[in-house]
């Protein structure tokens, strides 16, 4: 029987999903990132899947997502958009920090993915974690600096940003060190899944395509990256995509 417990892990509170014979045990993990204006308990499909075959998932909820939404503006919310990624980048290592201490993760296996904004927090943990072994990007860019720009010029068109240009150029800065784009190196030879829909208005497709593309290159074993794209698909996931996720985890992982 698959259960779902409540945990904080540090300051994140989680839901844990596992088999219930399993509760206790090492088992190979994998945290999984909801999108912008999601919420952990949206992605319990898929983390039922993985929970069957076996591997322990941790799904979090975000900054001003779930558990941790407040009263703010939307405008506030969305100019908060790269700092929410930012800080799930870093609460990414208190949920494997927690997991190791409890003697949770079997053999260092440890993975993460994530829809929308969830895959760009996975790009962006790629250039930081060298012990994440795989990892699926579902619907994501990961060519931050240049989605950020994109997202910044198209707020500018619908009115002022309450931000000053010298913040903007700063947020720039730290967003560099995050995009997997400009450190294509930093994936080593991990295996990594990219999922799109050809008609995501949202995300651009070609940010991951052309990444994915440019990327493969580099790998020797042209096995450990793949890219499923999708026709007429918008910004939604298919059950296709999370079937497609969970077999990239069961040969990888």
């Amino acid at each position: 029987m698959i259960g779902v417990y409540k945990k904080s892990m540090k300051s994140v509170p989680c839901l844990v999903v596992e088999d219930k014979e399993n509760e206790g045990r090492p088992l190979p993990a994998v945290t999984y990132f909801h999108g912008f204006t999601s919420a952990k308990e949206h992605n319990l499909p898929l983390a039922y899947l993985l929970a069957e075959k076996g591997y322990r998932v941790i799904l979090p909820d975000s900054k001003f997502h779930g558990e941790r939404e407040v009263d703010v503006s939307e405008i506030k919310k969305q100019i908060s958009f790269w700092d929410i990624v930012m800080l799930n980048v870093k609460e990414l290592k208190d949920i494997k920090d927690t997991l190791d201490q409890e003697g949770l993760i079997l053999d260092a296996r440890f993975g993460i993915a994530g829809t929308s904004m969830g895959g760009i927090t996975t790009s962006a943990a790629l250039t930081q974690y060298p012990w994440i072994k795989t990892a699926g990007v579902m619907m994501g860019s990961p060519k931050i600096t240049v989605y950020a720009k994109t997202l910044v010029s198209s707020f500018k068109k619908m009115g002022n940003l309450p931000v000053s240009d010298e913040m903007i150029d700063q947020l720039y800065e730290q967003l560099k060190l995050y995009d997997l784009s400009e450190q294509v190196e930093k994936l080593q030879e991990r295996p990594v899944f990219f999922w799109h829909g050809e008609n995501d208005a949202v995300v651009p497709f070609d940010h991951s395509y052309t990444f994915y593309e440019n990327a493969r290159k580099l790998y020797k074993n042209k096995e450990n990256i793949q890219f499923l794209k999708e026709e007429n698909r918008d910004h939604k996931v298919s059950r296709q995509a999370i079937l497609e996720l969970v077999k990239w985890f069961e040969k990888h992982l």
